[in-house]
């Protein structure tokens, strides 16, 4: 009701020199969907992250043509007969494309978020290791008593997939028992990483019994900024 929802397709498609390339598409479509286009990320094996993107870019220009009317599935047919053209355009431009977008789009980036609680810890904590190992995110899972943390470092389209992940899924379990969506997790903030900030070489969870500790841990990655600037408030 608030967030939409999102799903997976995975489609077989005949290439240039006819062999299958699998497209393993998410779609999230936002709750005033088709009004708005739906958050689309594409994946695969067989395609450069490069390739990847173009087919992305072209699938959300044909989506704006289809605005207000149902489209995911004009979509998939689309890709799956104009698959070709795009990794063949892509070719052409790939060099300069890929220099360009390793700058912007494709730049590594950084989220910090703030979850209220897990109720089911042990479950939560595995499916965030999972998420952040499927999608090649590094960062840490911080507890320092009741402050739960997420800062992860990746692929801009990884951590918005990842986003998407987090409050769609039923990740956690209400007063009741049931399994229930993530509701109370706030962006704290969402950056390109700079020169200054160490990059984490893996994704590892991490408790915390003092405030000292959990700055030092933000220090000596380079960011001492974003810790002073968003950590302490929450302990007010």
């Amino acid at each position: 009701e608030t967030h939409g929802i999102s799903f997976r397709i995975q489609i077989g498609v005949k290439e240039l020199l006819d062999t299958d390339v699998l497209l393993k598409l998410l779609f999230h479509l936002p709750v005033n969907y088709p009004s708005t286009v739906p958050d689309i990320s594409v994946n695969s094996d067989q395609l450069t992250r490069a390739q990847c993107m173009d087919v992305k870019d072209k699938l959300l220009e044909q989506a704006k043509k289809h605005l207000s009317e149902p489209m995911v599935h004009d979509l998939i047919l689309w890709v799956q007969q104009h698959l070709k053209d795009v990794i063949k355009q892509s070719a052409t431009v790939c060099n300069e494309k890929t220099t360009l977008s390793k700058g912007t789009e494709d730049g590594i980036w950084m989220v910090l978020l703030h979850l209220d609680h897990m109720r089911a810890k042990a479950k939560y904590v595995k499916t965030v290791e999972k998420w952040a190992s499927n999608l090649r995110l590094t960062g840490r899972l911080m507890f320092m008593g009741k402050i739960i943390l997420i800062l992860l470092q990746g692929d801009r389209s990884s951590i918005k997939e990842y986003l998407i992940l987090q409050k769609t899924s039923k990740v956690d379990v209400d007063s009741s028992g049931k399994k229930c969506k993530e509701k109370m997790m706030s962006v704290l903030c969402e950056t390109e990483v700079q020169s200054q900030h160490k990059r984490f070489q893996t994704f590892e969870i991490k408790e915390y019994s003092t405030l000292e500790e959990l700055q030092k841990e933000f220090e000596t990655a380079g960011l001492t900024t974003l810790f002073s600037e968003f950590v302490p408030p929450l302990f007010k």
